[in-house]
Order: structure tokens, then sequence, then C-alpha cells
């Protein structure tokens, strides 16, 4: 089957948005066969879990409506990828035993529960991870944000982290709403630092109550409060002075201009391809940032000038999430941010001068404006050589449905195919039963986790246990996946950039250490390449120097080690024991 027509689609809520938002029409589905298919194995594979973030029917707080990210983490260097899941409470009555989780990969779908071997028992309102090894010990460390007070584990390389927060200096004051948070090597000197974005200052005592203003109402019925009417927080850098320790620059490097927005997930990536990377914030009902790096340890925001701080009308957007990737094969890195009901996600398109179009329309993502959508990501989940678009969705109001049912709280997936003319076409049933299952979902990640060759999902949902979205690919698309190591630079090679050219086109990614929302994906780079069976690769490491590696035979794993080269080359997929 193809995409549904629009006269077959659930009610979800055709509503007008306070923009004037109307979906747009659904052409005649393209008939094109889709050879991903999802299915959630999460309660065969382990992860039984729920994560715990306020009542479940019930949110009289935005603390508890936002909920929190995961990540796919390599924490043991055996090839296979282990899950991080964070985890929140409640103000009153919390049940015991709630806690970030870290799940072991058993190599045979199915994982164990290590948290406590590990040292990540922890209690809180956590919001994101950001995954990176930031004293280049050869394994990578977790950093999480909460509401209250952030936290850096160190990996000890023997199975188990230590909180280093208080030596690492990275202790602040008084009560932070930490939201997105990602590793960057903003100077190129081999060593990650640390971007920190703050949501809003909030406190239980002095919030209005559901209904108390103009701020507490949705569509005439009471909600929770914000974000608009709450103070917004104020981003944070912290420089790597490379002996465990972190500085706070957020004066200095003009990062703390960046005022009166509502931050949520950030990226750090090379958007203008000047070799440097640059900091992108989604932000929540407010002018998103794009923080261009000066190549001085300063930075400045260019988000309205370069097209991403709106919408093309001008318009603000409730930025929740961020895919990035290159999906019309420019070798520009192009961002996918997600929004509110009522609301089209939006598509920017990269100029390769840090200059962006929004071309949502054209593109054909403005069919659909009926959920919140919050992870996201841009990758090629059929590998047909053509990046594809995938984001989560779910309500943060639980007590409007029961008065309007095309707004329920729990909702499907949003899969839109890549047709390869700068044009996609949304899916439903045919991408999988893991696509039209409903949830309350947040946070998402991407990666390999069965190491089969494809791309599988992980996503948190709000008061349940996870989704694990095993992706079971068919047809004869080809795929290359890449996994670099760095030498000179950051041994996680975080801000590296590559290329992939092959039969006339070029497709480029880079290694991110947080994306999503609030989430950290697989660092090995997976590229889709359809019919081809070989390409050329091109590596900008994060210090600048380059590397060409011709030739590579597709289906299977290849390590790239700075100056070296690949250094391994193993053929997937890999047999599970």
């Amino acid at each position: 089957m193809g995409s549904l027509a629009a006269s077959a689609l659930p009610l979800w809520g055709q509503g007008v948005s306070s923009r004037g938002v109307k979906p747009m029409p659904r052409g005649k589905p393209s008939g094109l066969p889709f050879h991903a298919r999802f299915t959630d194995i999460a309660e065969h594979a382990g992860l039984r879990t729920p994560l715990v973030y306020g009542p479940p029917r019930n949110k009289n707080y935005i603390l508890e409506t936002v909920g929190c990210g995961c990540a796919f983490i390599d924490y043991d260097n055996d090839g296979w990828l282990d899950i991080f899941l964070l985890n929140g409470t409640m103000l009153e009555g919390a049940p015991p035993g709630l806690t970030n989780r870290l799940y072991k990969n058993n190599r045979d779908g199915t994982f164990s529960d290590v948290t406590e071997k590990a040292g990540l028992h922890r209690t809180g309102w956590a919001s994101a991870v950001a995954v990176g090894d930031y004293n280049n010990d050869g394994f990578d460390d977790l950093f999480v944000t909460y509401w209250g007070q952030n936290v850096l584990y160190r990996n000890n390389g023997d199975g188990t982290f230590t909180d280093v927060t208080e030596k690492a200096g990275l202790l602040h004051p008084g009560v932070r709403w930490g939201s997105g948070c990602t590793f960057v090597d903003y100077d190129r000197d081999g060593k990650l630092d640390l971007f920190v974005a703050n949501y809003l200052e909030f406190d239980v005592q002095s919030v209005p109550k559901p209904g108390e203003n103009t701020n507490c109402n949705w569509k005439g019925i009471p909600v929770n409060c914000g974000p608009r009417g709450l103070p917004p927080s104020i981003p944070a850098l912290y420089h790597n002075n490379g002996d465990g320790t972190f500085t706070d620059v957020s004066v200095p490097s003009g990062v703390a201009k960046a005022k009166g927005s509502y931050c949520m997930t950030t990226v750090a990536a090379d958007f203008d391809n000047d070799g440097w990377p640059d900091l992108y914030v989604a932000a929540d009902s407010t002018p998103s940032f794009l923080l261009r790096n000066n190549h001085d340890g300063t930075f400045t925001d260019i988000g309205l000038e370069s097209g991403v701080a709106l919408n093309e009308d001008g318009m603000e957007q409730a930025g929740m999430g961020l895919g990035i990737g290159d999906y019309n094969l420019d070798g520009n890195l192009d961002i996918l941010k997600t929004h509110f009901a009522d609301d089209t996600c939006i598509l920017y398109r990269n100029d390769g001068k840090g200059n962006f179009e929004d071309v949502t329309i054209r593109a054909g993502l403005g069919v659909e404006t009926r959920f919140i959508g919050w992870g996201a990501g841009m990758y090629d989940l059929d590998n047909d050589g053509q990046p594809d678009l995938f984001w989560v969705t779910g309500s943060v109001y639980p007590e409007v449905e029961a008065k309007l049912p095309s707004y329920p709280f729990k909702t499907p997936r949003v899969v839109f195919r890549n047709l390869g003319n700068g044009k996609f076409e949304e899916l439903f049933d045919l991408a999988g039963p893991g696509v039209t299952a409903a949830h309350a979902s947040r946070g998402c990640a991407f990666g390999d986790f069965d190491n089969d060759g494809d791309v599988d999902i992980l996503i948190m949902n709000l008061n349940e246990p996870p989704s694990l979205l095993r992706n079971d690919v068919t047809g004869t698309g080809h795929w290359l996946k890449v996994k670099l190591i760095g030498v000179k630079s950051n041994r996680s090679a975080i801000g590296a950039r590559v290329t992939a050219r092959y039969a006339g086109k070029q497709q480029t990614q880079e290694v991110l250490s947080q994306a999503s929302f609030y989430s950290s994906n697989d660092l090995r780079l997976h590229f889709g390449l359809g019919p081809v069976d070989q390409v050329d690769l091109d590596v900008r490491w994060p210090n600048g120097n380059k590397e060409s590696i011709p030739g590579v035979t597709s289906g299977r794993l290849v390590v790239i080690q700075e100056g070296k080269g690949v250094v391994k080359s193993e053929v997937f997929p890999k047999r599970m024991v």
C-alpha cells in the first residue's frame, strides 16, 4: 500500500492554529514500494521499565510535560550499541526506584539492565543527554541535564561510571532547568568542550496554576502554564581545560548574549562549511538561535539573517526537536525542526554558506499539521540512497482529549519518504506497526542496535516503557557505516564530516553529540547508497585536516583512524551470539 488519502485519515486535529495554518491537500500516492518496516520489540528486548514524568492523566506544571531523551552508546567498546534511558519523577507520590537506566546489548536482540553495576542510579527530573569522550581515554562519557543540577559521568572503561561534576567544575549555583546539551570542540584544540542550553526559570511555588491567565489556557481549556509568561534562561558554554576540568566561558564567548528565548534541543555542526562548528538551538515559542563560530573563541547569533530563527512568514514556532542531514544530496547540512499541533514541522534547505530557505511547503511537509512533534531524524531508512524524515509526536495536555477528541494525548509517529526530487511523501501503515502506534513520545535516538545494516529507532514515551523500533529492510539497497577515531582531534571525532561520493551524487554527514530531541544517536555514520556498491569517502576531521579514501565497498562498517585511513573493515550483518 502507498500513502493514505486525506479523506481516510483519522481526525487527530484538522483545526487551524493561531498562525492560521491549515494542512495542504494531499497529492496522489506515488505507489512506490517502501522497503523499511518498523516493529516495536521493546518488551521482548527487556526494555519494560516506564518513563515516569509527572502524573499520567493531568499535568499541572510545564515541568511534568516536557519529558526527556535517550542515547545509543557503545559504552564498553564491544561494537554493539547499548542503551541509556533518562527518567523523571513526580512532585508528589513518586513511586520508588525511579532512575535513569543503562542497558547492555546482549547481541541477541535483548538487553540487560546494568544500571546499578555501572553506577548510574539517580532520581530526578532528567532532560537531555550528550555523548562524547571528553578526556580522550577511548571511552565515551555522558553528560545529563536536569531541572536541578546537571551531571557529568566519566566512563571508567571497566563498565562503571563516576559522577565527576564537582571535580570537573560543572556545579552551578541554584536550580536551573538544563535542556539541550552537546559536546563540541569549538576551538579545535582536540578537547571536547560543553554547550548547555537552559529552558526557563521554574519554581513550583510561584508558577501560576492551570487556567490562571491567558498563558494557562489552550482552546478554551485550562492547562499548565508556559512557556510564555515564564522567564527564559540563558545558555552556557564550558571550555575543556584538558586536565579533567572545565571553565565557564559563557560571557567572553558571547554565548550569554543569546537571551530571550526558551532554548531546547541543541546541535553543534558546521552549517556554513568553513570548517568550524556552529551551534543551533531550537527554541520553544520564540526565535531559535544559530550561533556562528567566529574562529576566535567567540560566537555571534545569526539566526534571523540566516533564515533559521523563524519560518518563511516571519513567525515564531514551537521549536522542540532537530534532525540534521543532507536530504537533497548537495553536500550541505539541512535542518528539520519539529513544532506544535496546528502547525507544520519545518524543513530548512542550506545553500552551503549558512543561509537557509524554508522549503516546507514545496517539499510536501505541509500536509501534516495534526501533531505536536518532538524527537526527529534525517536518515535513509530504506537504504535507497535518499535520506528520509522521521519524527515522534505526543501532546502536552492530557486533559484536552476529553473535551476535544480531535486532539488526543497519544498520537502516532511520522515518516516522510524522500522521493529524490526535493519532495517527500508521508507514509502510514506502509512503514509498519511501530510507526502507526500511538504514544505520547518525546526523545528518540537513531542507530543500528542489531548490526544488520539499517537504522533502528529508540523512543521515549511518557508514563510508559520505551519503544525500540527494529527496522527490517528488504530490497536491494546498499549501505555503508563509518566510524571515526580521532587522534589529534577529539577521540570521539565529534564535529568530523564525512562526504560519500557515488554515482555522481554526494551525501554529507557529521558526527553529532546531540540531535533529535534531547538525545544522542549512534556515533557511527550510516549512508544508504541505493544501487551503488562502492563509494569514495572524503573525511574532514574536527581540526580541519582532510583525508580521502577511494573505492570503499558497501555492506560493511569501516573504521577510520585520523592519519591512518581505514584500520578496520567489518562485513555486516554481524552474527548475533
